[in-house]
């Protein structure tokens, strides 16, 4: 389909669209008026990992192309957790905890929107404000006589626990009733007419723009992503070491650069489109790079990747430290610093407290392949990492981690 509106066209160049409900009539719509559209996060944790990247630069887009983003913090259903192709049960946080990481992760969103009081500046609301308040039964009354259960049963999401013969509790089955509830609230409140969200969400965006049909009479429309894998099949976000969060306190400046410099060479074109503001024609050449020179495109991806979640001069730091350690075989500020509170560290206790390997038995493993140096120089299992006070050590594993070990 050849889109008409700024929106549409925008998200289809970038490789955003997966679905969309009444795509010409949501076009038409964009096409002649600002469209608020909202996505809704989880407060799970303190902060956000880039597995919900794509979903914070399609807001990003959709201000770009002149519409309202409305950043919904799940404050009320943030108690429930989405099962959505889970396979077991979130465990469930108290008020101060979803509190404390609605603030903390509140701070990511001014980097990537515009907040303000105009018709595109974008918003953050927080479903606490009517969840919390809803009376059972009324609610039963005037919003679950919508729900078909036997419908709700067939969403992919629910039909992977139940033919897993995994508990799904009554809490977690409600969620969907609650998110659908959430747009209608959202309708009301804010004029929003568009929900976006992952592939996985696209039963629970069509419950909300049904509920929104049924109750008031009112057209919305949906719009979902891809699945965003690597292209070796992985999971959007997930390494090794963990997940990729966006928050600085929950991961270094360097650690995220190097982790958007390692992408695998058939990703860095659909990355670039999906995770920065480079120019289509710029991509377009950038992607045509091979071998070696493709290493220049990771550059440049990691490079306005981290200025754009961690600032201009994060970026700039991060990326000196990188060719400082690689090229120079230094060590850069900005190398992820680990206090020890001894004079020695075993370097197997030294691989792990770093982040550089996940368990003692890993950490041998690499020291076995030789794959392990400290301060350049390949150390073998037994070796202890000497500090003087104030001192530092650099520690590598394999040719793309390292860290730095400091004398508390």
């Amino acid at each position: 389909m050849t889109y008409q509106s700024d929106l549409l066209r925008l998200l289809d160049e970038r490789g955003y669209i997966h679905q969309v409900t009444d795509a010409a009539a949501l076009d038409a719509l964009a096409a002649r008026q600002v469209v608020p559209a909202y996505i809704g996060f989880d407060p799970t944790a303190p902060s956000l990992h880039v597995g919900s990247l794509v979903q914070i630069m399609l807001l990003r887009r959709l201000q770009q192309a002149g519409h309202k983003p409305i950043v919904l913090m799940g404050g009320g259903t943030g108690k429930v957790g989405d099962p959505s192709f889970k396979d077991e049960a979130r465990k469930l946080a108290n008020d101060d905890t979803i509190a404390a990481n609605i603030a903390s992760i509140r701070t990511v969103f001014a980097r990537f929107l515009r907040f303000g009081d105009g018709p595109s500046d974008a918003v953050m609301l927080d479903n606490a404000e009517w969840l919390d308040a809803l009376e059972y039964i009324p609610f039963l009354r005037d919003v679950g006589q919508h729900f078909s259960v036997n419908r709700m049963l067939s969403f992919d999401s629910v039909k992977l626990r139940l033919d897993r013969e995994q508990s799904l509790s009554f809490l977690e089955f409600n969620y969907m009733i609650l998110q659908a509830y959430d747009f209608l609230e959202l309708s009301r409140r804010a004029g929003c007419r568009l929900q976006l969200g992952g592939s996985d969400q696209w039963g629970n965006i069509v419950n909300g723009i049904e509920l929104s049909r049924r109750m008031d009479g009112t057209e919305v429309y949906g719009v979902t992503t891809p699945l965003i894998t690597t292209a070796d099949g992985g999971k959007m976000g997930k390494t090794m070491a963990g997940a990729v969060w966006l928050n600085e306190d929950q991961l270094s400046h360097y650690d995220y650069w190097q982790f958007w410099r390692n992408t695998d060479d058939r990703d860095v074109g659909r990355f670039l489109r999906l995770f920065t503001d480079v120019p289509l024609d710029g991509i377009a050449r950038l992607e045509k790079l091979a071998g070696a020179e493709i290493n220049a495109a990771k550059v440049v991806l990691a490079d306005a990747a981290t200025a754009m979640c961690r600032g201009d001069e994060a970026a700039r730091v991060a990326a000196e430290t990188a060719r400082r350690t690689f090229d120079e075989g230094g060590a850069g500020a900005a190398l992820p610093t680990f206090d020890i509170p001894d004079d020695t560290i075993g370097i197997v206790d030294a691989l792990v407290l770093a982040g550089l390997a996940a368990s003692k038995g890993e950490a041998r493993r690499k020291l076995g392949e030789g794959a392990v140096r400290v301060d350049d120089a390949v150390v073998a299992d037994g070796h202890v990492v000497a500090l003087s006070p104030g001192g530092s050590t650099k520690v590598g594993l394999g040719k793309k981690k390292h860290a730095l070990l400091r004398r508390r």
